[in-house]
Parts: C-alpha cells; sequence; structure tokens
C-alpha cells in the first residue's frame, strides 16, 4: 500500500507541472521474479519513476515503452522472459527465472475513473477492496482494457466495461475474491474475444498501535514508518505522550486504558504492541483487547510476565478460548538476537509481518520449495455465456 500512495503522491505533483504520466503494473508472473502482481510504477515523460516492478533490471527498458505510451496514448503489454539466457537482447542483466507480464497505460487526467483516480479511491477510506485490470494476454496487439473496474467492501463500485457479462463476472469474482482474501487471475473466454484481468485484493495498510510512550519505542515507530504502517501511539502519561517527542506517528493518545478503544477504529489490519513497562496498564489494555477480532497482540516482557497477566484474568472469570491466546505474541518478536532498542524494534515489526501474512518468519534457505507458491500462478478460464 506505501507504493500506491507515493505513486499517487507523485502524480499529483506532476499534474502541477503538467507532465504526461504513465502507469506499469505487473499483472502475471510464471516463475521467479523480484516483484510479484501487483507491483507498480509511475513513469512521466522526463523520466521519473516512482514505484518499482522489478529490482531494477527492467525498469529502464520499461521506461522506453512507457515513453511510447505516452505519445501513442495507448496501453501495452509487454512480456519480459528472464528464463532466457540470451538476456543481452534487452540491454540488462536478468537474474530471475520467470516469465513477467507488465502492462503499462497512460493516465488521461480527463477520465474521471483513470488508474490513479481508483487508486486514489482506494486510500480515501480504510477498507478492503478489489481491482480489476484487464489485458489481452492471447493478442498484444489487440486494445488493452487496463485498470478499468474497482469494488470497495462497502458494494460501492467504480468504473464500467461495455460488455454486461463481462462487468457481471467480474463483480462476481470480486466478491470471491473479497471471501478467499486472495486475489485471482482469470481468463474470460466469449465468441468475440478473450480477455485476463488481474482480480486484485487491495487490503489498508497495517495499523500498529503502540501502547506505551517509553524512548523505546521510537525505533518501532521509525521502521514502521519506512513501511508505509499507521502508527498510533497511546500512554497515560501526558508528559511522555506527545506529538513533539513522537513526530513520525500518525496519532499520539492519553487515555487510560478503559477509555482507548473507544478512540481507535480497529479493523483486521490492526495489531498491537503492549510496551508500557507499566504491569498494571499491559494488564488493563489485554484485558480489553482479548475479545477483539484482531490476528496480534505482542506482550513485551519475559513469558513469566504474560502467564502472571493471564492467570490474573482467569481469577477475574475471563477465560480465554485457544483462539484467543493464539493471537497472544508474548514474549514479543522474533529471536534474532535482539539487545538494544533498535534490534528489538526489528524483532518485533517482523514479527507481526510474518504473523500477518501466516508465515513463521524462518529462513527462506530452509524452504524445501520456492519462495513464492506456484499455485498463485495459475489462469482460471471462464466461459461467459451469450
Amino acid at each position: 500500500m506505501k507504493e500506491i500512495q507515493e505513486i499517487v503522491k507523485a502524480y499529483d505533483e506532476t499534474q502541477l507541472a503538467g507532465k504526461q504520466t504513465a502507469l506499469a503494473t505487473v499483472v502475471h508472473v510464471a516463475g521467479s521474479s523480484y516483484r510479484r502482481p501487483g507491483a507498480r510504477m509511475l513513469v512521466t515523460e522526463d523520466g521519473q519513476l516512482t514505484g518499482a516492478i522489478s529490482g531494477g533490471c527492467l525498469e529502464g527498458d520499461a521506461l522506453r515503452k512507457a515513453r511510447l505510451v505516452m505519445v501513442q496514448q495507448k496501453a501495452m503489454l509487454v512480456t519480459y522472459d528472464t528464463t532466457d539466457e540470451d538476456d543481452a537482447k534487452l540491454g540488462v542483466g536478468l537474474g530471475c527465472n520467470g516469465i513477467i507480464q507488465i502492462l503499462i497505460e497512460p493516465i488521461q487526467s480527463a477520465n474521471p475513473v483513470n488508474p490513479i483516480a481508483l487508486l486514489k479511491a482506494v486510500l480515501a477510506r480504510r477498507q478492503q477492496a478489489v481491482l480489476v485490470t484487464l489485458f489481452n494476454l492471447q493478442n498484444r496487439q489487440a486494445p488493452q482494457p487496463g485498470t478499468c473496474l474497482l469494488q470497495l467492501a462497502n458494494g460501492q463500485l467504480s468504473g464500467s466495461i461495455s460488455d454486461d457479462r463481462l462487468q457481471n463476472q467480474l463483480t462476481t469474482d470480486a466478491a470471491e475474491v473479497f471471501a478467499t482474501q486472495s486475489s485471482a487471475i482469470k481468463t474470460y473466454v466469449t465468441g468475440l474475444y478473450n480477455l485476463t484481468a488481474f482480480v486484485e485484493l487491495l487490503k489498508p495498510p497495517v495499523a500498529l498501535v503502540i501502547i506505551g510512550a517509553g524512548n523505546d519505542i521510537r525505533p518501532l515507530v521509525e521502521i514502521a514508518k519506512v513501511l508505509g504502517w499507521k502508527t498510533t501511539i497511546v500512554d497515560g502519561r501526558n508528559n511522555y505522550a506527545t506529538a513533539e517527542r513522537f513526530p513520525l506517528a500518525d496519532q499520539v493518545l492519553i487515555a487510560k486504558p478503559e477509555k482507548v478503544l473507544e478512540q481507535l477504529a480497529v479493523d483486521a489490519q490492526t495489531v498491537f504492541v503492549l510496551m508500557t513497562h507499566n504491569y498494571n496498564y499491559d494488564l488493563a489494555m489485554l484485558r480489553q483487547l482479548i475479545n477483539l477480532n484482531i490476528s496480534y497482540i505482542g506482550a513485551l516482557g519475559p513469558k513469566k510476565k504474560l502467564d502472571r497477566m493471564l492467570a490474573e484474568l482467569q481469577d477475574e472469570g475471563i477465560n480465554p478460548s485457544e483462539a484467543q491466546l493464539q493471537k497472544i505474541y508474548g514474549p514479543t518478536g522474533l529471536e534474532l538476537g535482539a539487545e538494544n532498542p533498535e534490534e528489538i524494534a526489528l524483532s518485533i515489526i517482523s514479527e507481526i509481518k510474518a504473523v500477518l501474512a501466516g508465515k513463521t518468519g524462518g529462513l527462506l534457505r530452509d524452504k524445501p520449495d520456492v519462495i513464492h507458491a506456484r499455485q498463485d500462478e495459475a489462469i482460471t478460464q471462464v466461459t461467459l455465456l451469450p
């Protein structure tokens, strides 16, 4: 989501300067690639790049093609085959081993549902969205519809497609993506055309709520900022919880534990870390958090501290289920050998990222299989009946 935020910001700046732009989007990958479907890069007519579609090996060639797209005002689907040992034909050294499909489309500011306008609609509200990007994989010379449809979680639909059958099917498939919480790639077959769609699930940025305003949380806020996460700092001490002490935080709250949640909008992308170094405050917060539908509650400190808090909750008649206990991580963080606040912050952020991604945080070297699941590459075929 951070990449989208930066692209939208850069686009607004180019509009003030009166520059033409194009958007490059990775729409499909077969095999290994540094970036996966959904990676984006904004290109300006004078060669400024925001975002990335590779580790740097494709950007130069994509820039040249993007300039052509801007001149012709016509979207283009480009294939980069990094399985080909003859890398020299692209003038780059491709170190991956995959086939990457990148759609480059001109941004027409007069179009109220152009790709950037749809991305802005995603950022405008903190909710999940499904974005549809259509392209013709079988005939690259045919028109490439591009990023054309946005479905928000609240049911709001932006954009349209001339074929009602296709639009109805895409809205049905968008609902399926919301249900499975996984993007999909499908080819729609009719008697007149075949179009492939990248039906992409977009989630709001992680909202990290740090309970505590000690000096040790500063690196946690800094790393979260680099990742594009939203950070809220909560503490009961008004001389600690100040915006001046934490200028990178999005929100700083002074509150008693029982008054915290009423000031927050909590969703599935919200995570909490208890770091006050005040046992009673952390316990009171854990009492508030235990019943929330969230994936991560981190507790700084030794395991015996968390065990004691859980025992006190049980004495009060609060008996967490196994599912509730599974979302509590104490001591918080991955085992990295962390010692100082910066290393501890890295450990905590790494664990949160792993938990939200459904991973264990192990060594990639020890994975018996490829990094990215190959089933994600599968293109499902859908036949649209007259």
